[in-house]
């Protein structure tokens, strides 16, 4: 046979350039400028005068092509058919058969004899096409075997049942040696899922083809037209005349006509495989190509009639309602499935009394619903994982290519081919799937590479490898029609919609139960605050005390404390603290740090040596941080006053209406395991007013701390300093008042001698 490139591949394709296997993914088959030669084809504009017409018009109709142009349909096959042909266009042109036998004023090969007519429109011109019927009378025959086909395919219980009856019945309808059932995977590679042959020939079932042996343009005609016949391989194409149209200058769209001229690429394929004719159909699902069906002859040529190719592309069509109806019917089951066990999930989480997270990594249902062999998750720093999965810095860069950031949930099956650098972890994470709207917060399933051992209908390769030899080597289809074996690697398992789904919803579920144990905690929480920081002084013989606390206006929780109690008759212990941050762990902090004190206190220790055990016991064992405290004993009888600080703010002294801050010599923050804490000594015989507060009361953003303590000063001062001596709890309102605390928490201790 002679290759693509010489003269049998321009007179298949009069109408463009010549095509080699390094350009087919682009050749325009739809214009092809030729039909096969076992019909006629006429191209009419709205008066039904012919525009174009193959060139065999003489042979088949009687009328050269030259005399055919210009001339109405009438003329050239009858008023009848010419009526006929003009009520399929009022109709819709719908695709069932036409059969009429052509009378006068036909001549030819066609004349009298019964024909297929078949009659669509391409673009503003009206293409109909003749071709003797082979199988006169037995119509109703093949429409009889139709419908005893439906009812055999849909008795079928299985997918594989119902491709394998579908490819027996398109045999018995249409007579090929082989019809195979062809199945598209995501990448258009294909796999000949079910098969019907003559025994004495090689079978073909469970053979894969690459996607170029069905380039991306044939895909689409193969929608648009869900039928092809190539009745004889050898055939010499007859061109169409004239080759482009007078109107619109292009060759005519041929996409829809039966009688089409295919690539030369494709007859030099199905020559290499032996093929003498072929048949294709197409199992379209939702208008998409799911399969074909691929009927071979190899006895030379075959070409069934109208009838029997419109049985078997019915057949064909209720078939992939079935698939379809299979297919969704398989994955309603498995939904079902999934969405059970993830209700029953869902339960055993918001049931549990433990941390949820914990819980969701304990149940085995983590994995098993999603068909997954490892999961982790990452949430406020901390990392939980189940089964095998990468480690933490391999996950973050897995987290950073997957996410995708408009979206809560992505996924892939092929990682490495998102970025080649994961190739390394293909075994462990080759699929995975994600959740979460925060880079540093997300959840991931992960599955290993699905090695696969694949049989390929020849090497896959050969066009890359043949391209690669240099332009002194022939290009052409591949010839090797052997079994090639090659062991597929990098892609997991691909992720169903109800894995996705699922993903999606126990996201979902954790966030809610996650926000519910969070109120529930902030609410024990505040309970636990409000009991342990009193919103009224205890009051104390001899003493005047008195206390504020005001958290920050958007938080609910902080680290701010207070406490005040008596050591014994004479002795009085006070304090201010502040643990750092807000919210539930401040706040739990900040109870733990104030009962150590306590007991530090009770136990007899100076408040600086309290505050020294109290760092160490941050840093070694509680590990909650930092925070600042002060801390003060009051003897009453002497007046005197024992004060430590670590890194607090200075507390103020009020004499005769005027505020004073003392400076204090004072140790780190607590929590950094370092210095000591000196102790200073304040005498408050003279009815000098002592307030403790926290940096909340002098702290602003966007102000100056030095500013707004000299604001405190003048307010302790003055008008305020005289309040002090008549009420100073209504001292200490006039100074939070005025300097307001939205920023942050703010406590405010005040003790003086009756």
């Amino acid at each position: 046979m002679t290759h693509a490139g010489g003269p049998a591949g321009a007179a298949h394709t009069p109408a463009y350039d010549v095509a080699t296997l390094t350009t087919c993914d682009a050749e325009p088959i739809h214009v092809p400028g030729a039909i096969q030669p076992h019909g006629v084809l006429l191209a009419l504009d709205d008066e039904q005068r012919v525009v174009v017409c193959s060139a065999n018009l003489e042979t088949m109709l009687g009328v050269s092509a030259d005399d055919a142009l210009g001339r109405p349909l009438a003329a050239l096959v009858g008023s009848d058919l010419a009526a006929r042909v003009a009520a399929r266009g009022e109709e819709g042109y719908p695709s069932d058969p036409m059969v009429v036998v052509l009378g006068r004023p036909t001549a030819g090969e066609l004349g009298g004899q019964q024909v297929d007519v078949r009659v669509h429109a391409s673009a503003e011109r009206v293409v109909v096409e003749l071709e003797d019927s082979p199988s006169q009378g037995l119509g109703a025959v093949g429409f009889r075997s139709a419908r005893t086909a439906m009812t055999r395919l849909a008795a079928a219980s299985t997918l594989t049942e119902l491709t394998d009856l579908l490819a027996h019945e398109v045999r018995d309808l249409t007579g090929f040696d082989r019809v195979m059932v062809y199945r598209f995977d995501a990448e258009w590679n294909g796999e000949v899922v079910a098969e019907a042959r003559r025994a004495d020939l090689n079978p073909f079932l469970g053979l894969h083809y690459p996607a170029s042996d069905i380039p991306a343009q044939a895909r689409r005609l193969y929608e648009l037209n869900p039928i092809r016949l190539i009745a004889d391989i050898g055939y010499t194409p007859v061109p169409l005349v004239p080759l482009l149209d007078p109107q619109s200058g292009r060759p005519l769209d041929l996409s829809h006509a039966g009688l089409r001229s295919v690539s030369p690429i494709h007859i030099e394929y199905l020559g290499n495989m032996g093929v003498t004719a072929s048949m294709s159909i197409s199992i379209l699902i939702d208008d998409r190509l799911w399969g074909l069906i691929a009927c071979h002859h190899y006895a030379g040529a075959h070409r069934p009639g109208q009838e029997a190719r419109s049985a078997a592309e019915f057949v064909t069509q209720v078939a992939s309602h079935l698939i379809a109806h299979r297919e969704r019917a398989d994955a309603r089951d498995a939904a079902v499935l999934t969405q059970g066990e993830m209700t029953l999930l869902s339960a055993r989480l918001s049931a549990t009394d433990d941390d949820v997270l914990d819980a969701l990594f304990a149940d085995p249902a983590l994995l098993s619903v999603f068909g997954a062999t490892g999961a982790a998750n990452l949430f406020q720093g901390t990392l939980r994982t189940v089964g095998e999965v990468p480690d933490l810095t391999t996950m973050l860069a897995i987290s950073e290519a997957v996410d995708e950031p408009d979206t809560y949930l992505s996924s892939t099956d092929h990682l490495a081919g998102l970025d080649p650098r994961f190739v390394d972890v293909a075994g462990i994470a080759s699929g995975v799937l994600r959740v979460g709207s925060l880079p540093e917060q997300w959840g991931m399933w992960f599955r290993p590479e699905q090695r696969q051992v694949v049989d390929w209908g020849g090497d896959p390769t050969n066009k890359r490898l043949a391209a690669e030899e240099g332009a002194d080597v022939r290009l052409s289809p591949r010839k090797s029609f052997e079994k090639w074996r090659e062991v597929m690697s990098g892609h997991g398992v691909p992720w169903e919609p109800w894995h996705l789904e699922a993903a999606e919803e126990l996201g979902r579920t954790i966030n809610s139960l996650l926000l519910l144990r969070s109120r529930e905690q902030v609410a024990m929480a505040e309970s636990m605050q409000r009991s342990v920081v009193l919103d009224r002084a205890p009051e104390f013989a001899g003493v005047e005390l008195t206390a504020r606390y005001r958290p920050a206006s958007t938080y609910q929780l902080g680290g701010d404390w207070w406490d005040a109690f008596e050591l014994d008759e004479r002795r009085l212990a006070f304090a201010v603290g502040d643990v750092a941050g807000h919210g539930v762990a401040a706040a739990s902090a900040m109870t733990q740090v104030r009962t150590a004190l306590r007991a530090y206190l009770y136990d007899g220790h100076t408040p600086g040596g309290c505050l020294d055990r109290l760092d160490r016991l941050m840093d070694g064992l509680l590990g909650i941080g930092v925070a600042t405290a002060l801390v003060a004993v009051l003897d009453r009888e002497t007046g005197l006053v024992e004060i430590a600080s670590a890194g607090h703010p200075d507390p103020l002294l009020v004499r005769d209406g005027t505020a004073e801050e003392l400076v204090l010599e004072r140790r780190p923050l607590l929590g950094v395991g370092t210095g000591t804490a000196p102790s200073s000594v304040v005498d408050l015989s003279g009815g000098e007013l002592l307030v403790l507060f926290t940096d909340g009361l002098v702290e602003r953003r966007g102000s100056d701390t030095e500013v707004q303590t000299a604001r405190l000063l003048d307010l302790a001062s003055g008008a305020g300093g005289a309040a002090v001596s008549t009420d100073v709890l209504a001292w200490a309102d006039l100074v939070l008042a005025e300097l307001d605390t939205p920023d942050d928490d703010t406590t405010l201790l005040a003790v003086r001698l009756d």
